[in-house]
């Protein structure tokens, strides 16, 4: 995936997962965990692949890089989260996840995360 569209998709989902880290359903969700940790790690990843081409971006884009870098660090997960669908917490239609939803959008665009 071209640069510019990583960093963007990064700083997409790392808004997506703080919102729904105070989100009382999706806080305690499994979908939440595994995406962000999965997250921490891609951007970790791409920061030592393309750390050079990252301090080139326009100052916008090295912002929101950063933004996302600390968003997703800051975002405290649970020790003892389990699938909120199969636990009856959740009550959005079967197939639909805001969390799963938005790493779709970014590993559409990558074929990661």
């Amino acid at each position: 995936m071209e640069l510019v569209n990583s960093v963007r998709g990064y700083y997409y989902l790392s808004g997506v997962l703080m919102n729904q880290g105070r989100d009382p359903v999706c806080q305690a969700c499994k979908a939440l965990v595994n995406t962000t940790t999965t997250a921490r790690q891609g951007l970790a990843d791409l920061e030592r692949a393309e750390g050079a081409a990252i301090r080139d971006l326009p100052a916008g884009l090295q912002r929101i890089f950063a933004d996302a870098k600390t968003a997703l660090a800051r975002i405290a997960l649970p020790d003892n989260a389990a699938g909120q669908k199969k636990a009856g917490n959740c009550k959005l239609p079967e197939g639909v996840c805001f969390v799963k939803s938005a790493r779709a959008l970014l590993q559409g665009l990558s074929g990661t995360v």
